[in-house]
């Protein structure tokens, strides 16, 4: 069974009098573990897609399943839920809350879920040793380099053990070595079998994924595995 199931997605945007169809009749099966890469120019509908996936935005028509459940038509709070139990979303910018503490930002959809602090704290405490953060644990964002941050965003999105982790331009705002550091973060989590998801610009990285997707004018123009 696939993990993510889109079909036949469309996703208008009403600009003045015209419509702007972000994505046009998109259809995407993604299996459990699969590596995904999804490129194209600005403008092609990469972000959108990722947002519709990741339970951020919602289709003018077509069908989503996530793990076999139509989360079409769920309401905002039975999606939240969702999302927040089975995805995991890194974004460009980090979107961290300035005003907590790496462990605090980490912890928060631990404390959504209402789950027991004392688990909370094992948790949080484990997510930073895993990623070398421990050290930084009480240090709020703007004490952080972009490297650490988006780190801590990685922990964030990761902390409810998601099976899918999607992740917009994740090294976009960070220096080469740093960015490195965060792409070898996220394969390795796909090792361990979490489905991962990156949108980017960058071929390089693009390349990296088994599978990659290529957007234009919101459509797929090509789905293809190495190796397949």
């Amino acid at each position: 069974m696939a993990v993510i199931e889109l079909r036949q997605v469309h996703r208008d945007f009403q600009v003045g009098d015209q419509t702007v169809h972000a994505l046009d009749d998109v259809n995407l099966h993604i299996e459990a573990g699969e590596y995904v890469s999804i490129m194209g120019p600005s403008g092609s509908g990469k972000s959108t897609l990722l947002n519709l996936i990741g339970l951020l935005d919602r289709a003018t028509r077509g069908q989503y399943l996530l793990n076999g459940e139509d989360v079409t038509t769920l309401s905002d709070v039975a999606q939240a839920e969702v999302r927040n139990r089975q995805i995991g979303f890194v974004f460009q910018a980090f979107h961290l809350v300035p005003r907590l503490t790496a462990a605090q930002n980490i912890e928060l959809p631990l404390m959504l879920a209402g789950i027991d602090k004392a688990i909370r704290d094992a948790r949080v405490s484990e997510a930073l040793k895993a990623l070398n953060l421990d050290t930084r644990a009480h240090h709020k964002p703007d004490q952080l380099s972009g490297g650490q941050r988006q780190r801590v965003a990685i922990a964030r999105a990761t902390i409810m053990q998601p099976k899918v982790l999607l992740a917009d331009e994740p090294t976009g705002n960070l220096d080469r070595k740093s960015g490195q550091d965060v792409i070898d973060i996220i394969e390795s989590l796909n090792a361990r079998g979490i489905t991962l998801l990156v949108v980017t610009h960058d071929a390089e990285i693009g390349s990296r994924a088994r599978r990659q997707v290529h957007m234009l004018d919101g459509r797929i123009e090509t789905d293809r595995t190495r190796g397949a």
